[in-house]
């Protein structure tokens, strides 16, 4: 591995005010057992299927709890050079089917968001951040947003597209 992608994997949280242990949001959890589906009745909602992806070679895969209701376009600088759209689940919700080595992390900025992407071909795949809804980090409420551009047998034009203008929040 090289020096730089090692560098890339480190973990690392410099926000003022925030303390360091609150950086870890990834558990090795994620690589065992099912994702997590909340109980449907067969009467009274449609039966949620676990919705798969992976990247461009497909050495980073995962799978996720159901297919999402509606993504996110986000105009920061990072969000729009990679053309993402975000889809967002809790951790248990989420699952990496692919060995961990085969990950990179990209930390920018406030170094609150891990951007994953396929250490092979580049692919951004998924993040990992605090929960932003109330406009402050809530490390309490992890959020992973993946990339639904990489889900299997999915359509993205069947859901609604949300823009959060991170070109001017962030």
């Amino acid at each position: 591995m090289s020096a730089g992608a090692g560098q890339a994997r480190r973990l690392g949280l410099d926000v003022p005010g925030v303390r360091a242990q609150a950086c870890l949001l990834l558990t090795p959890c994620w690589q065992q057992g099912p994702v997590t589906n909340r109980a449907v009745s067969d009467h009274t909602e449609e039966q949620r299927v676990p919705i798969k992806g992976s990247c461009h070679c497909g050495k980073t895969q995962f799978e996720v709890s159901e297919a999402p209701a509606d993504v996110t376009r986000c105009t920061c600088s990072l969000c729009s050079k990679r053309g993402a759209l975000w889809a967002y689940y809790t951790p248990a919700q989420f699952r990496l089917t692919s060995p961990a080595e085969n990950v990179a992390t990209y930390l920018w900025g406030s170094r609150t968001v891990k951007h994953h992407f396929c250490a092979d071909c580049g692919c951004g795949t998924y993040s990992e951040s605090p929960d932003w809804s109330t406009g402050k980090p809530d490390f309490d409420n992890p959020k992973v947003g993946v990339n639904a551009r990489l889900f299997d047998e999915f359509d993205l034009d069947a859901v609604p597209v949300t823009i959060i203008d991170g070109k001017n929040l962030w």
